[in-house]
C-alpha cells in the first residue's frame, strides 16, 4: 500500500508541474488592466502586437485574410466565441476594425485585460 501512495504522489507532482508549463496564448502581450473579469470559453484567439502584427492563434495574418479564417471557424464550431488580445500601446482604431469583422459575421467578441 505505501508503494501505491508514493506512485500516486508522483503522480500528482508531475501532473502539477507539467499544468504551469502549458501556456493557451504563447504571444507574450502587455494587456490593458480590468478589475472586471469574464470567462468564455476560447474557440477563436486574435491577437494584435505592438508592431500591428495580427494573429490568428499564433499563425501571421493580413487584416484581409482575417475575415476568412474567422469564418471558416466560426462555421465549424457551435456558439463561437473569439477572445481578443491587444497589447496596450496599440491604437484604437485596429482594434475597432477586427471588432467589426465580427459583428459583421454575428460573433461573440471579449477583449481580453489584466487583472488589476
Amino acid at each position: 500500500m505505501s508503494s501505491m501512495t508514493d506512485i500516486i504522489f508522483l503522480l500528482l507532482i508531475f501532473f502539477m508541474l507539467t499544468s504551469t508549463l502549458v501556456s493557451p496564448n504563447a504571444l507574450k502581450l502587455l494587456l490593458p488592466n480590468s478589475s472586471s473579469q469574464t470567462r468564455a470559453k476560447s474557440n477563436i484567439a486574435i491577437s494584435i502586437d505592438k508592431d500591428l502584427k495580427y494573429y490568428f492563434g499564433t499563425e501571421v495574418v493580413n487584416l484581409g485574410e482575417l475575415r476568412g479564417k474567422i469564418q471558416a471557424k466560426a462555421s465549424s464550431e457551435e456558439d463561437p466565441t473569439i477572445v481578443l488580445n491587444v497589447e496596450k500601446s496599440v491604437p484604437i482604431d485596429n482594434v475597432v476594425q477586427v471588432m467589426n469583422i465580427g459583428n459583421e459575421l454575428k460573433v461573440k467578441m471579449i477583449l481580453a485585460t489584466s487583472p488589476k
